[in-house]
């Protein structure tokens, strides 16, 4: 997607590992929206906090950070104890994520037969192929819910398809594309007339900041709502068509995303609006069966007592909004059960969110986790 006219990746490699280790570029995207700021990643420690503190962020955008985080972690002892040292480190920096556990997996795959020697070479090779990968995957995501926009827009007579997103799926939660944003980015290239409504998602205010930003960057008409309004949009028919991405589908369909997005289905399924996951495969763990099994993360409480924005002076600054003492609980994710979801637009096509459906569409990822 573009950054100011300019094509840019989340991700990308500003210099191969040779006298010393290799750099991998990022945008800081706790930076953003009023600061487009890069930042160089040299060692496993710089990686890992990366993923932590948020620079990056997304399912698929951390598993790609992860498997460059362990190419940068292998320069100059690529053992098998510093292996399954980094691996271990990069694991433990965000537990609902599985793409996180993928990405390690498949860097290991390839890495854990071969002599030390060639393991450097081959650990860049690999999260290089992992990024080329999700892009493609995102994009195939966004061909396939296409489908879902022309078939709604062919109803209209030319009014806008109304479209409502949750935190951010965006290409800046993945390499390039995004998942839930991919087929609005495709529809729009597509000539399609749409509107996006785009949640604020607090505490970290990811669609106000980040989904907004990107479709403002890129053109798109798109109004920013508080948390609460979605349910009130879908009641008066200004919502079409619910899309949201996830960090972790179940076998069975059900979807772990960003916290809100629950309450976003339980309403759309009053009002009869289809409510949509846009998702890679890599993201359906095969391993569970119930959405209520998959660890859901508590982050700090300073996300929800302070808030981050520019001031009318222009300066970049902190407040506190809520009362000195009072304690807070910061969940940062929810399940939505797989009754409340429309279906599955990934790569491959749109499933049904079904135990049977997605072991049709996935057979093989479903015969290796049985």
């Amino acid at each position: 997607m573009k950054v100011n006219g300019k094509p840019t990746r989340t991700i990308w490699v500003d210099e191969m590992p040779g006298a010393g280790p290799g750099r991998v570029g990022i945008i800081d995207q706790t930076r953003l929206p009023h600061e487009f700021v890069t930042v160089s990643l040299t060692d496993l420690d710089e990686a890992a906090h990366a993923i932590k503190a948020m620079l990056v962020r997304g399912a698929p955008l951390i598993g790609a950070t992860a498997a460059y985080g362990l190419a940068l972690a292998i320069h100059g002892d690529a053992s098998d104890a510093r292996l399954a040292a980094a691996y271990e480190t990069l694991h433990a920096t965000r537990p609902t994520a599985v793409n996180l556990r993928w990405a390690l997996d498949e860097m290991m795959k390839t890495l854990a037969p071969l002599p030390e020697a060639a393991r450097e070479a081959a650990a860049w090779s690999r999260a290089g192929a992992i990024a080329d990968e999700d892009v493609e995957i995102c994009r195939q995501i966004g061909l396939n819910g296409l489908s879902l926009i022309r078939e709604i827009a062919a109803r209209k007579n030319g009014a806008p398809v109304n479209i409502l997103t949750h935190c951010n799926a965006g290409w800046l939660a993945t390499v390039d594309w995004g998942t839930a944003t991919s087929p609005i980015y495709h529809a729009f290239e597509d000539g399609i007339p749409l509107h996006v409504w785009v949640d604020e998602t607090r505490p970290r205010n990811q669609g106000a900041a980040l989904t907004a930003w990107e479709l403002n960057n890129h053109g798109v008409p798109h109004a920013v709502v508080v948390d609460n309004t979605g349910g009130h949009l879908m009641q008066h028919g200004m919502v079409d068509l619910v899309i949201v991405g996830t960090d972790r589908t179940t076998a069975n369909g059900d979807v772990c995303n960003k916290i809100g997005t629950y309450l976003k289905a339980l309403a759309a399924h009053d009002n009869g609006v289809p409510f949509y996951v846009a998702l890679p495969s890599p993201t359906i763990d095969f391993t569970l069966t119930s959405g209520f099994d998959i660890p859901i993360e508590e982050r700090g409480g300073e996300e929800i007592t302070d808030v981050w924005g520019r001031t009318p002076s222009g300066e970049i600054t902190t407040v506190r909004v809520t009362p000195d003492g009072s304690p807070v609980v910061n969940y940062a994710f929810d399940v939505t059960p797989a009754r409340l979801v429309t279906g599955l637009i990934t790569e491959k096509g749109i499933v049904a969110a079904d135990r049977e459906a997605i072991a049709r569409l996935f057979a093989e990822r479903a015969a290796a986790a049985a």
